[in-house]
């Protein structure tokens, strides 16, 4: 893939995706309150879209401030987002960060990439969700979508999603990186899967070099 061409592709991504439903945490960041992008983004690791949009809702249902989630205890939390992934974790993950946050931060999620990091339990994808989504400020978030598809294109030559993150920081034109999570998810859930991508109905195909894909659709 000619790094030209990332241009008319992100119009292509853009025309495609308003097709779908955004993806959850996308939905829940409307709010503009990033403690509920952070949440949400700590129950959607490893667990499907429609899994962690319900778990959200009852969550938030009880508790949608970090004062309030305190006072909930972990079992009350782990049967508000069960069946999440590894739930029984991620309750306990989400009572530390909101101590943490009314601790040492007034309650309120800091806008800075670094200082979300040391928030327990917090990798850089979710760090750059929360930055793009809460705050509407410069990051890029890398998934399994991100990291897959945009080495599948030969965009970039990488082999770890934080590799991926540092070499589209470097490549990828600025006004492009807040919206290119949102649209490689939605386009990574329905088109271009893991195993066997849809490619004969992509409309990206002559664009991608295939790198890695030995069998499609």
């Amino acid at each position: 893939m000619k790094h030209q061409e990332i241009h008319k592709i992100v119009e292509i991504l853009r025309h495609t995706v308003r097709q779908w439903e955004d993806p959850v945490v996308t939905q829940v960041a409307q709010k503009r309150d990033p403690y509920l992008v952070l949440v949400s983004c700590i129950l959607s690791l490893r667990t499907q879209d429609e899994t962690t949009h319900q778990a959200s809702k009852r969550l938030f249902g009880i508790a949608s401030r970090p004062e309030e989630m305190i006072g909930l205890s972990p079992a009350r939390i782990e049967k508000a987002i069960y069946p999440v992934g590894f739930y029984r974790n991620k309750a306990k993950t989400i009572l530390e960060i909101s101590r943490t946050l009314l601790e040492k931060y007034g309650g309120r999620v800091p806008g800075e990439l670094d200082e979300i990091l040391k928030l327990k339990g917090v990798g850089r994808k979710t760090a750059n969700l929360v930055v793009t989504l809460g705050y509407n400020k410069p990051g890029i978030c890398v998934d399994t979508h991100v990291h897959r598809i945009v080495n599948r294109w030969g965009y970039v030559a990488t082999k770890t999603p934080e590799e991926t993150e540092f070499a589209l920081r470097k490549k990828l034109p600025a006004e492009y990186w807040i919206e290119i999570n949102d649209m490689l998810v939605s386009f990574g859930q329905r088109i271009c899967r893991p195993i066997s991508p849809k490619c004969s109905t992509c409309p990206l195909a002559a664009n991608c070099d295939r790198v890695g894909v030995t069998k499609t659709r």
